[in-house]
């Protein structure tokens, strides 16, 4: 069976139903940043980024999988279709929806570029992993840049003609970012001679652009310890004056689990001390400040990955369910001449496709969620409207990440046992899944880093005020729909799952407050996960709702009804099967047990 096609499958009914029925990007549409555009502009963009996607890099998956890039005479080579793809990105304008008119784009909404983010890493998520970086290296020059280097870089950098990274991790320093000892000296006329080693860094070097604009953490010779001492870089790899190479070298490319296509390298820079690099800003030491809004939106961007695949994997296990036949209906177990089935048909698939199913449109429905909130904010006209919204933004960041990329492979590997033994071969796209998805609860912050973000920081900012928002906007869904015909009993299931949710953060105050933080450090995953559970369980009924309503209202052969029945269906399977699981959580995270923490090192293991 040929890789070389199309495996990529999408749900665009369930996109457009959150964008234009649950969420309703249209009423942010004409107003402020978004004047320009109108609903059709954005039903246009979901349908043919979607063909764009298919047609493109959906063929190039699987083949790029197995080629992977290779270093030839110190330089990378992606795999064959790549720079066709990376062109006909950029011609087609999927990367700058979002852009500022000023640096070539369409000022669009956030939203409409998370959709599209969707669909090319659903698609080929090793291929989007080059234009994501780039796209987070530009945002932060044209946030924090000089006007000269936003005028020199963000254009170049937002229309593809160059590409960037952001260069973090050190051999000796991974997440701890503050024992970075790459050194920068200046050397006069705003100019540093960067020197020190990178690993780890995602597309570092490769032959889709002109030049390669790294943003590279280091410390000024007289910079204190700690992330407080960092500044950060703009270093290109090739000279801008045209006199050469930078002095930055690929000492190696990684060889990997997943996402094979998308390189990863160590970088040397300034091996032959000429590596010449310039201060981002007019100020040294904002490096770690600079650099949180490129991870900001970065994780964001791989909470989206998660969701992307999980969905394509979901729906290949859907089409593969309703084809393959294999053993009898078990209503008829008994008879050797009963047919063979579907294995749709059988209880335990169907209840795999239905768990998936749910998972999927929930954690989907919690990126709009979010991206909706910084559209709001983008509109805002009042400081009370943005903050608030800005403020759910950052509590559903983490969520994101973490919940999102851990539900990502769960729904790969689930997606994997559907195809049975079938899946474990490479003439199925599952097994890529599988591979590709596990990374992303690793990189751009741990998701222990991420629930740690959360509890340590997003809970308390504001003064709480920014988590009170969100449990009132719970508690409000639930009393308006606490007597609902239909949805009376997983209502109530939610209302479970948020009182036990406040129940917890007042014990994470009450350890924090007291100096337990190991304790904190202890739950926070759980917590990040009970918060997660109860968000989506409450997105997920909300679209029931609407669901129900529309529903009703549509004659009995509509296409459409069969739609809005599965996402009530979804709603009624997370509720009680996902949500009981938050209050039993809470118990345990209060609980006496902290064995973690206890057992001494010699105990884990004697050999």
């Amino acid at each position: 069976m040929s890789r070389a096609i199309n495996r990529y499958r999408a749900d665009l009914r369930d996109i457009r139903f959150l964008l234009f029925e649950q969420f309703r990007l249209q009423d942010l549409l004409g107003r402020g940043p978004f004047a320009d555009w109108s609903r059709g502009d954005a039903e246009m963009v979901v349908e043919e980024c979607h063909k764009w996607a298919c047609r493109v890099l959906g063929p190039l998956n699987g083949t790029a999988d197995a080629q992977g890039p290779r270093l030839e005479d110190g330089k990378v080579r992606t795999p064959e279709g790549f720079p066709e793809a990376w062109r006909s990105l950029y011609a087609a304008g999927w990367r700058s929806i979002h852009v500022a008119e000023e640096y070539g784009g369409q000022s669009g909404p956030y939203t409409l570029q998370c959709v599209g983010e969707e669909m090319i890493a659903g698609a080929n998520a090793a291929f989007g992993m080059y234009p994501g970086i780039t796209h987070g290296a530009a945002e932060v020059i044209a946030k924090h840049g000089t006007p000269e280097q936003r005028a020199i870089f963000c254009e170049k950098m937002f229309t593809g003609v160059y590409s960037g990274t952001m260069c973090l991790t050190e051999p000796q320093a991974g997440s701890d970012v503050g024992a970075n000892n790459t050194r920068a000296t200046p050397v006069g006329d705003g100019k540093y001679l960067i020197k020190g080693a990178k690993i780890f860094i995602s597309g570092g070097d490769h032959d889709l652009t002109e030049n390669v604009i790294h943003l590279v953490l280091a410390r000024t010779e007289d910079a204190p310890s700690g992330t407080r001492g960092l500044s950060l870089f703009i270093v290109p790899r090739d000279r801008l004056d045209g006199s050469g190479p930078n002095d930055v070298t690929v000492a190696g490319i990684e060889r990997k689990m997943g996402m094979t296509a998308s390189v990863t390298c160590a970088l040397n820079f300034g091996d032959d001390d000429a590596c010449i690099g310039e201060l981002l800003g007019a100020k040294e030491r904002s490096g770690i400040v600079q650099m949180f809004r490129l991870m900001n939106f970065a994780r964001i961007a791989v909470g989206i990955q998660g969701l992307a695949i999980a969905s394509s994997a979901f729906l290949n296990a859907l089409d593969y369910a309703k084809e393959r036949k294999q053993g009898s209906n078990i209503r008829r177990w008994k008879d050797p001449d009963a047919p063979r089935v579907a294995i749709i048909e059988h209880a335990d698939v169907r209840r795999m496709l239905l768990d998936m199913k749910s998972r999927v449109e929930g954690v989907r429905a919690l990126m709009i969620k979010l991206t909706i909130h910084a559209d709001n904010v983008a509109v805002a006209t009042d400081p009370d409207s943005a903050a608030y919204h800005q403020g759910q933004l950052d509590l559903l960041v983490p969520l994101l990440k973490a919940y999102g990329t851990e539900q990502s492979f769960d729904v790969c590997a689930t997606a994997l046992q559907v195809f049975g033994g079938a899946g474990y071969l490479k003439d199925h796209p599952v097994e890529q899944y599988c591979r590709d998805a596990k990374i992303f609860s690793i990189y751009e912050g741990t998701n222990h880093i991420q629930a740690l973000d959360l509890v340590g920081r997003k809970l308390g900012a504001r003064g709480g005020a920014n988590f009170q928002a969100f449990a009132r906007d719970v508690g409000k869904f639930v009393a308006e729909h606490r007597e609902h015909p239909t949805l009376r009993e997983p209502v109530a299931r939610l209302e479970q799952a948020s009182k036990a949710l406040s129940g917890a953060v007042m014990q994470l105050f009450a350890w924090s407050q007291s100096g337990a933080m190991d304790r904190v450090s202890l739950a926070a995953n759980r917590f990040l996960e009970m918060m997660a559970e109860t968000t989506v369980g409450w997105l997920l009924l909300e679209g029931a709702v609407l669901a129900e309503r529309a529903r009703a209202e549509l004659p009995a052969e509509h296409v459409d009804r069969a739609f809005y029945e599965g996402r009530i269906f979804s709603a009624h399977y997370y509720a009680h099967n996902v949500l009981p699981a938050v209050a039993l959580k809470a118990e345990l995270l209060v609980g006496p047990d902290t064995s973690a923490l206890d057992i001494s090192e010699g105990a884990f293991a004697t050999r």
